[in-house]
């Protein structure tokens, strides 16, 4: 669990945080061309079925359609009395997130898994929240329900007064590893599942009731590669999946309660994050090898496994730059007063690349893409 955090080098969080300032307008754009579509599809419907011009009928529902939508995405909730924990806050995602919440006036409670080992993150947290008193570290193993289980407890106790439960939890934390099938051991799946799909299900259920009390938000990190697979990603993309599939009934239960549960699956940010290096690629190659089956050995060679490993070399430096459409589409989904189910942070061919796995026939992503 020590590598969980050791490969994400501290975020430019200056930069970021200046992009965040000039609000990204394609959240705002696909919804508008989402209700293009619908006006559209109604239009044509209804023309068709009343005997009415359609075009009349497709600009009426347009003129009414967008500035109801642009309306109702620019409506945010006010952060006084609203306390909101994040998961893996010693770098990354987390790191900028928490600093970002805090800028704009929440109680944020970070959980960073190097707090009781002075980690540097951590560190700077702390000092950011002194001035302040509106941000906490908590100690935090999202892999140990012991862990997960005091960090609530924590949290509960530490809440000012005004406010009333949990407004949101992000649930951010999380680790990558690579590998084909054959060559991965199994104590490394299960490494995954436990950090990635089973962490996010344990800080889910200990913060629910406080998150029933405040009628908020839930925030679950999933990927591009929980919407599909990818070469070499199994453990990562079965984890991913999971998360997807848990918020999904999540969202259903919760609607009762005035609970909205969002999805982020953000694309490529490995150069804004340094989720992988070429030190940490080399390492894990060498516990695969090794602790793989000689049979496995054989029929792969050596070989074909040094090229996909320099494959992985190459993939360390690829991706977004920056990071703030994520920290963006989390803040939205916090924020806003009737947030998304789902955001897709990622650049415009990884968007084309989901629907094509999402809404095509396998054999044409298969072409396309591999």
């Amino acid at each position: 669990m020590s590598a969980l955090f050791s490969s994400v080098s501290t975020t430019d969080w200056a930069s970021a945080s200046n992009i965040l300032n000039q609000q990204s307008p394609w959240g705002l754009i696909e919804r508008c061309l989402l209700v293009t579509g619908i006006s559209f599809i109604t239009s044509y419907f209804f023309g068709w079925m009343l005997t009415i011009g359609s075009f009349g009928l497709f600009l009426l529902l347009l003129a009414i359609g967008v500035p109801l939508i642009t309306f109702i995405s620019y409506l945010t909730v006010t952060p006084e009395g609203k306390a909101i924990f994040v998961t893996g806050c010693d770098t990354g995602f987390g790191n900028a997130l928490a600093k970002h919440l805090h800028s704009l006036g929440y109680v944020v409670f970070a959980g960073c898994f190097t707090k009781d080992s002075r980690g540097k993150g951590a560190v700077e947290l702390e000092k950011e929240g002194e001035k302040t008193q509106r941000l906490f570290t908590v100690q935090l193993d999202v892999s140990s329900q012991e862990s997960v289980t005091k960090a609530a407890k924590e949290v509960e106790q530490r809440l000012p007064k005004n406010c009333k439960g949990v407004w949101g939890i992000v649930n951010n934390a999380g680790w990558s590893t690579f590998g084909e099938v054959e060559w991965v051991p199994m104590d490394v799946y299960e490494k995954v599942a436990s950090i990635n799909l089973f962490g996010t299900m344990r800080v889910t259920k200990a913060f629910l009731p406080l998150i029933r009390v405040a009628k908020g938000r839930v925030v679950n990190v999933a990927s591009i590669l929980g919407r599909m697979g990818a070469p070499m990603r199994s453990p990562y993309c079965a984890s991913k999946w999971g998360v997807e599939g848990f918020s999904e009934c999540l969202r259903f239960e919760m609607r009762r309660w005035g609970v909205n549960v969002s999805v982020i699956e953000p694309g490529n940010y490995i150069a804004g994050t340094a989720l992988y290096t070429k030190a940490s690629v080399d390492a894990q190659a060498k516990n695969m090898w090794e602790n793989m089956p000689e049979v496995v050995k054989d029929d792969y060679g050596k070989a074909y496994f040094d090229a996909k490993i320099d494959q992985m070399h190459g993939y360390t430096a690829t991706g977004s730059s920056t990071i703030a459409p994520v920290i963006e589409a989390m803040t939205d989904a916090l924020t806003r007063t009737f947030p998304s189910c789902r955001y897709q942070p990622m650049q415009l061919p990884e968007k084309i690349k989901v629907y094509v796995a999402t809404h095509l026939p396998e054999l044409v992503f298969d072409y396309i893409y591999t």
